[in-house]
């Protein structure tokens, strides 16, 4: 009987894993529901890389602000220009490796788990929080010397800060629980996370120029926020009146909600604002020397193209990930890799954040 099967290196094999990690890095990537390719996405994903090239230019023409003319007044030689802004960002490779011991050794013998099928799991777990920490580090306008990331203090290379440069927010895109800056926040352990810093950041989102647009869900105009763990115990545990424990019977409101990803695994809704959390929620920046300021938290309230993802199609239309093996020492070892072509980026045009506002508040850790 002949059977049909796909060895270590065999071709086929390599770009159906490709495939595979590519849907499980989309699936388990918390911020998933967040992208897509419509200018009503949060982060949108932009398809022009499909072709050669490494950088787009991305245009925003502002509204007409004329007052227009009416009955014997003169049009011709009062017409209105337009303003146009535009914003660049690039993708550049990101890979990583595995090596494991080969199918044919005692280490693989003693152990009953797939080393192959461990590398390509870890692999996607990595692709998945890098690009988490690509979005926090980019919409909060990271810009300290170096991070603490999964416990350890990395400086902050090109691969961390999604292949872009990083630019501080904005004057008018960041508000502060008390002071100026986050080294203030930093020292002030009464300016913890409330809801009313919700309410400012929604009125700063509406009334900014351009309008930080909001996501349409369900026909509904909808902001989220994300919140750091200690940020959402700030919230919890907050028994001021009209906090979070007096509007928690209101914060989910039956099936309208149902079905959509931006819900899922959400805190709850307050002011038309979707409250989610994520550890990746960056520290403060000292404003002067760049040093990381670990008592405070960035919260990240988030309208429509709020940044930019792009993924080049170069190896597969199906993935953008390359699967590559290399066996060693005569096949006693196997090196696993995988390579990508991506870039994320905020967005700014004009020196302004386009669709984000950083919330800044003490968050230490509790317990």
């Amino acid at each position: 009987m002949a059977i049909t099967s796909y060895g270590v290196n065999d071709a086929l094999a390599v770009k159906l894993w490709a495939r595979e990690l590519n849907r499980e890095v989309r699936k388990g990537l918390t911020i998933a529901p967040l992208i897509g390719t419509g200018t009503g996405s949060i982060v949108q994903e932009k398809t022009e890389f499909k072709g050669k090239g490494d950088q787009i230019t991305v245009g925003l023409r502002m509204q007409l602000r004329g007052a227009g003319r009416t009955e014997n007044e003169v049009l011709e030689g009062n017409e209105e220009s337009l303003t146009t802004y535009s914003d660049q960002f690039f993708i550049n490779e990101l890979v990583h490796a595995v090596r494991v011991k080969g199918e044919d050794t005692i280490d693989v013998q003693r152990v009953h788990h797939n080393l192959r099928d461990e590398a390509r799991d870890a692999l996607g777990d990595w692709y998945m929080d890098r690009l988490s920490l690509w979005f926090f580090l980019q919409m909060s306008g990271y810009t300290g010397n170096s991070i603490t990331y999964r416990g350890v203090s990395t400086p902050l290379s090109a691969v961390y800060r999604g292949n872009n440069t990083i630019t501080a927010p904005s004057t008018n895109r960041k508000i502060l629980a008390t002071g100026s800056d986050d080294q203030t926040v930093n020292a002030a352990t009464t300016a913890t996370f409330s809801l009313e810093l919700i309410d400012y950041a929604k009125e700063r989102a509406m009334l900014a120029n351009p309008k930080i647009r909001p996501i349409k869900i369900n026909g509904e105009d909808k902001y989220v926020i994300y919140l750091h763990p200690t940020q959402v115990t700030d919230l919890r545990t907050s028994t001021s009146t009209g906090q979070w424990l007096d509007i928690q019977k209101a914060a989910m409101m039956g099936g309208k909600v149902s079905g959509n990803p931006i819900y899922t695994g959400a805190l709850g809704e307050y002011n038309g604002v979707i409250i989610r959390q994520s550890e990746d929620v960056v520290t403060g920046v000292h404003s002067s020397t760049g040093a990381e300021q670990s008592n405070t938290r960035r919260a990240l309230f988030l309208g429509a193209q709020a940044g930019f993802i792009g993924f080049s199609s170069k190896f597969s239309k199906n993935s953008p990930y390359k699967w590559v093996e290399k066996t060693f020492d005569y096949e006693r070892e196997l090196g696993v890799s995988t390579q990508g072509l991506m870039g994320m980026k905020k967005a700014v045009f004009n020196g302004e954040d386009f669709g984000v506002i950083t919330v800044s508040t003490y968050a230490a850790t509790h317990g």
